[in-house]
């Protein structure tokens, strides 16, 4: 070690690699200052000192550029460095928690497919809203694309995020019982429109196509709970919706009869 070491044993003493070493070696980084009698360079000791300061400044995050900077300059600029490099981190380490808190939340909807509480969700969604509903959901389709879709906007979603789409769902379904009052015949311009907001509020959840739209109409209408949520709203609306629904999706070339979850 005294005259100097080749630039293998230099890779091991510093616990890099020998390309590493060649590369800072051309661009100016580190060269080693000795050579032997055949002409082998030879890193000296501080040549090896050299290395490990310049290790630790790319361990730091300091461009290459500037590692060879530091390594000649005074106290002071080291120090301004390191200070932007705690702030770099910083930065980094903030938007690291978001990501892990962004990550606990898709889990969590994932799970439970409504990060509210019982009580929120009472408050929220109002007195007609079963908390079981959720559950039942998560057992049905919690393996299917769509109830990752879900859980995926879900995560995103604050309480106030909740009322609005509760607000926006309450006036939909009191202008749908209206229609269903006034006589408004499936197939119509009305009801048209009717339909398509209604798939449009399907989507704030999932991407529901005309065809998928059809399904998840007859479905509804077929499941006890959600089909008596509507008929107590007005006699009849569950039925009436599918119905409408399914002349909507006709009229934009989708047949009801051969309608497949796409």
């Amino acid at each position: 070690m005294a005259d100097g070491v080749t630039v293998g044993e230099a890779a091991r003493l510093v616990g890099a690699t020998v390309r590493t070493l060649h590369h800072w070696d051309a661009t100016g980084v580190v060269t080693p200052s000795a050579r032997t009698a055949g002409g082998y360079r030879l890193y000296t000791p501080a040549d090896v000192a050299r290395l490990r300061r310049a290790l630790l400044y790319r361990d730091l995050g300091v461009p290459l550029a500037r590692v060879a900077v530091l390594l000649d300059a005074p106290t002071t600029q080291v120090r301004d460095e390191l200070v932007r490099r705690r702030a770099d981190v910083d930065a980094r380490l903030a938007r690291l928690r978001e990501t892990a808190a962004t990550v606990d939340r898709l889990l969590a909807a994932t799970d439970s497919g409504l990060l509210l509480d019982p009580d929120e969700q009472a408050e929220v969604l109002g007195p007609g809203w079963d908390p079981a509903w959720v559950a039942q959901a998560r057992a049905r389709w919690g393996e299917s694309v769509q109830w990752t879709q879900y859980a995926e906007r879900a995560a995103r979603m604050s309480a106030d995020d909740w009322r609005h789409v509760a607000a926006d769902a309450h006036t939909l379904t009191q202008d749908l019982a209206a229609a269903r009052r006034a006589g408004v015949a499936p197939g119509s311009a009305e009801a048209d429109a009717l339909a398509e907001r209604h798939r449009e509020a399907m989507g704030l959840y999932f991407h529901c196509t005309p065809a998928m739209h059809v399904l998840l109409a007859r479905m509804l209408a077929d499941e006890p709970g959600y089909a008596q949520h509507l008929d107590a709203v007005e006699p009849g609306l569950a039925t009436w919706l599918r119905d409408v629904v399914e002349a909507a999706a006709r009229a934009r070339g989708v047949d009801p009869d051969t309608a497949t979850w796409e």
